[in-house]
């Protein structure tokens, strides 16, 4: 039997080894803590969930849904954007529905590649967004983030041959894993980079709530009002606690969301109507389940950090998302691999390790904050205990 060669690049799966080091801690007795994996523990609101419930005894709602049966959605997504960022949105032109945000990044290098062509990727970054282009047949530059750098690209570094070939950028902040914002200025640079270089600009922005400064994050739109090369990706998962739901859209570009749309009705119709009837309710009901998560994941973040800096990890404080990106130990810097698989078979604690997330993310692991805050720190104990052990 034989398989296309754009599976090649997606035989390595980090994330696949950790499932199975998760797997076996379970199997030898260990109570396991899960930090792996950026999937809140908080529930939908409810009456989000009040109108899913009512819709699914609709039978109206029990069929195919194409695009124009998602009107009301999309109006909803127009309006929530318009009030939350100024700027004006065509629900019938400039907004996508998506079964999550994943599907729109991961499919849109095949409305944009041709076979060879180059996309710029941020690395360490969001492992769909290789995937995405690796299905296209597209090549990757990566762009490397540096902490000295506040982990933004810097768009010199990027050879004239390379951008000769490149037909899209990937952005994507507040950031997964490294935490890092970026101000709106840098979003200005890199529009002006992009219409330069006629790149298409994509970016992805599901903790566009997830703040912990008071002070909401740009959307890079603000940067590129009239939409001339840009396209955003939002989701119901992190603001929202919708992730099962799989409720994400697309706001940008009229000729990017047409494209984006071509593909996706060639590979799926849309999610349950009932499930957008919920999100639209999400996103024109009032907000205060959103600012309660926040605060969550706030409280969350200043225990977890707290506790680490207590047994003597020093980390950056996180100014946004629902993440802690550490700096491993030195003695485990060439190996988070090989750190997370030890850490989650031995204390049944599971982290992220960084190299899951690009090259430049060796020496680093990630740590999800979706537990309580007494189990977090019950997981520092573990780790601090760890880590002495390995030590001596």
């Amino acid at each position: 039997m034989h398989f296309a060669d754009r599976l090649q690049p997606l035989q390595a799966n980090v994330f696949a080894d950790m499932d199975r080091a998760k797997a076996r801690a379970k199997q030898a007795g260990r109570d396991l803590i899960d930090l792996s994996l950026g999937s809140s523990d908080l529930p939908a609101q409810v009456p989000v969930l009040d109108v899913i419930s009512k819709s699914l005894y609709d039978p109206s709602t029990h069929g195919y849904l194409l695009f124009h049966g998602t009107q009301a959605f999309r109006r909803a997504a127009a309006s929530w954007y318009t009030q939350k960022y100024g700027i004006t949105v065509d629900p019938e032109t400039e907004v996508l529905p998506l079964i999550g945000s994943q599907e729109g990044t991961a499919h849109l290098p095949l409305a944009v590649l041709n076979p060879g062509d180059f996309a710029l990727l941020l690395d360490p970054g969001y492992p769909s967004h290789m995937g995405g282009v690796y299905l296209a047949s597209g090549q990757i530059h990566a762009m490397p983030l540096r902490a000295e750098n506040d982990f933004l690209p810097v768009l010199e570094e990027i050879p004239d041959s390379i951008l000769a070939r490149s037909r899209l950028m990937v952005l994507s902040y507040p950031h997964n894993p490294t935490t890092a914002t970026a101000p709106l200025a840098f979003f200005q640079k890199v529009v002006a980079f992009c219409r330069q270089h006629e790149l298409v600009l994509a970016h992805d922005f599901p903790y566009a709530d997830l703040v912990f400064t008071g002070e909401l994050p740009p959307s890079i739109l603000q940067a590129d009002p009239e939409k001339q090369v840009t396209i955003e990706f939002f989701t119901m998962s992190k603001s929202y606690n919708m992730g099962g739901f799989r409720v994400g859209y697309a706001i940008g570009n009229a000729d990017l969301i047409r494209a984006l749309r071509q593909i996706k009705a060639s590979i799926d119709f849309n999610q349950y109507l009932g499930i957008l009837n919920g999100a639209s309710a999400a996103l024109t009901g009032s907000q205060a389940g959103v600012q309660n998560t926040v605060e969550t994941f706030c409280q969350r973040r200043d225990a977890f950090v707290n506790a680490l800096h207590q047994v003597g990890w020093q980390v950056p404080v996180p100014a946004a998302t629902m993440y802690v990106w550490a700096k491993l130990p030195q003695r485990w810097h060439e190996s988070s691999i090989d750190f997370a698989i030890q850490l989650v078979e031995t204390t049944g604690v599971a982290v992220a390790p960084g190299a899951g997330f690009g090259k430049m993310g060796e020496g680093y692991v990630r740590f999800a904050l979706v537990h309580e805050p007494s189990i977090l720190e019950t997981a520092v104990k573990r780790m601090a205990e760890f880590l002495d052990r390995s030590d001596n």
